[in-house]
């Protein structure tokens, strides 16, 4: 099942994507009174689910008369983010700065990326061009927490998650490599464009191997395949699970694979104008212009 966020005469709602993926079935219209996504991913039962499953066979909404929102629009929590989770990006990051991503990855990386507000596909990226000049890009396959996750074991991990989305973890490289960690270069308003849908667990084979790309004004950037982590998800829930909860709604974002912005020689900042699209297989794809 695909879950989405949209506007439709002035209300934000949740609704299921009809299975020709041309329209979106409002769950309210079904009895289904979730306030918002965070709320059907924390409380809905397997047999809502189910039930909210079979909607995708109704006619519903044309998309085209509705406002895509990011599926989760205001996370309750900051972003757990993977960086240098794939081993091309872990070489191309050290040849652009080696004191700031060079180093062992016997562990994976972890940090926070805040979001106020998550961008939707369509949605433009700020540039701040005032405060930066090494604008990037990063497609990454993010993971939802379908249930407060604590001690859970590698082989169960797959029990806690509730869907899949895309997200690009835009990135100012200076405010990254500045500061010595990466919170204030990721976190910038409007940096989180994720989407286009939440697909559920179910609809996806685990461990995934999906193909994510990503493209700048049509040229293909980064080509890669979500087998390729140096850290899979397995290991991430467990690890972090050993030490802090994981709330219903928690989204883990997995890392980026080779061909950011900066991996190029020279490097390929974007700048205003210059359209992003990320996209994921199975998942579907976000499009945003800087501005």
């Amino acid at each position: 099942m695909k879950l989405m966020t949209f506007l439709a005469e002035g209300k934000e709602q949740v609704g299921v994507v009809t299975a020709d993926g041309q329209g979106v079935v409002p769950l309210a219209d079904h009895g289904f009174l979730f306030s918002d996504m965070n709320a059907l991913v924390e409380t809905a039962t397997k047999e809502q689910l189910a039930a909210m499953a079979a909607l995708a066979k109704e006619s519903g909404l044309p998309l085209s008369q509705v406002q895509p929102l990011a599926p989760i629009v205001h996370p309750k929590q900051d972003i757990i983010c993977l960086g240098i989770n794939y081993m091309a990006h872990a070489e191309e990051s050290m040849r652009y700065k080696k004191e700031a991503f060079g180093g062992d990855r016997q562990f994976p990386v972890y940090f926070s990326k805040r979001v106020t507000r998550a961008s939707a596909d369509g949605d433009d990226i700020p540039a701040y061009a005032d405060l930066i000049s090494t604008l990037d890009y990063e497609a990454e396959l993010a993971v939802i927490i379908g249930k407060d996750a604590k001690n859970v074991a590698a082989e169960d991990a797959k029990d806690y998650i509730f869907g899949y989305t895309v997200m690009n973890d835009v990135t100012a490289r200076e405010l990254q490599t500045r500061h010595k960690q990466w919170y204030f270069g990721k976190s910038l308003d409007g940096f989180t464009p994720l989407g286009p849908v939440i697909v559920t667990a179910d609809e996806v084979a685990y461990l995934p191997v999906l193909k994510i790309r990503s493209y700048v004004n049509g040229e293909l950037r980064q080509n890669a395949t979500t087998d390729l982590f140096i850290h899979d998800i397995d290991y991430v829930i467990h690890e972090l699970t050993q030490g802090m909860t994981l709330k219903a709604g928690t989204i883990i974002a997995t890392g980026t694979p080779a061909g950011v912005g900066m991996g190029f020689e020279p490097p390929k900042f974007l700048k205003s104008g210059d359209e992003v699209i990320c996209e994921i297989e199975g998942i579907g794809r976000i499009k945003n212009q800087v501005k």
